[in-house]
């Protein structure tokens, strides 16, 4: 598993414009966040920025798997996508849950980032609750 690594994983709503914050400030994206946090019919997605390295520059697999709840019902989604990277450098790549998947997937409530060479795990961060 030292071959690549998950560094950092970063769950944003977006709102109906697609943007995460109103400006590049973080402390400006963290207020923003908040406020989408409290007024859901403001958010039209849920994006999770994750920062990733690896010593290999073949493609590799990126997973996010959700559990969530819509009103009194369970819920469950996943992204993936494949990409490439310069060797021994991280990276900086964007999963998005949106459109009716992401209306029908309710609040999140846990979250699991897997990192995937073929069918080999490489590296995994998951939230508190998973």
């Amino acid at each position: 598993m030292g071959a690549a690594k998950i560094v950092k994983v970063l769950p944003h709503f977006l709102d109906l414009e697609g943007r995460e914050s109103l400006n590049p400030s973080l402390y400006e994206r963290d207020a923003y966040q908040a406020l989408l946090r409290r007024e859901p019919k403001k958010r039209s997605a849920l994006r999770f920025d994750v920062q990733w390295r690896s010593r290999q520059d073949s493609p590799l697999k990126l997973r996010v798997e959700m559990r969530g709840g819509s009103g009194t019902e369970a819920t469950s989604a996943a992204v993936e996508i494949t990409e490439r990277h310069l060797a021994g450098f991280s990276k900086w790549s964007g999963l998005t849950l949106s459109g009716e998947e992401y209306r029908k997937f309710g609040e999140l409530i846990a979250w699991r980032v897997t990192l995937w060479d073929g069918q080999t795990l490489l590296s995994e961060k998951k939230s508190f609750l998973w």
